[in-house]
């Protein structure tokens, strides 16, 4: 399985929460993390993190937030520069799905859940 960096965007302490849980099982599955979210604490042992610092090397940026939320992230993303980003149910959005193109940022509907058990993430 190929390891890859995930910004889990919309990260949550609330563990009912499928960012939570997605955070948790990439972690698990050998990913490296970072939570960024608006709330303060951890998952799986990584901070979370307000959406400002743009980490080097995202692979992935997986998305768990709602579409009339994203405007105000949208430039936050296109910095972070991830080879991809993915549109859990309930995020898909395709003004940031041209954008994101047009910048070279593949972009996929998908379930991270889903993907990670399937091991196709």
């Amino acid at each position: 399985m190929i390891h890859r960096k995930t910004l889990v965007l919309g990260a949550s302490t609330d563990p009912n929460r499928y960012s939570h849980l997605a955070a948790m099982r990439l972690s698990h599955s050998g990913h490296a993390i970072i939570n960024v979210g608006l709330g303060a604490g951890n998952i799986a042992g990584v901070e979370i993190e307000m959406p400002e610092t743009v980490h080097p090397d995202i692979h992935t940026v997986t998305l768990y937030v709602g579409p009339s939320k994203q405007p105000p992230l949208y430039d936050y993303i296109i910095r972070t520069n991830p080879q991809r980003i993915i549109f859990n149910p309930g995020t898909e959005n395709e003004e940031l799905e041209r954008l994101a193109g047009a910048h070279g940022i593949a972009t996929e509907r998908a379930c991270t859940l889903v993907l990670l058990s399937l091991g196709l993430f």
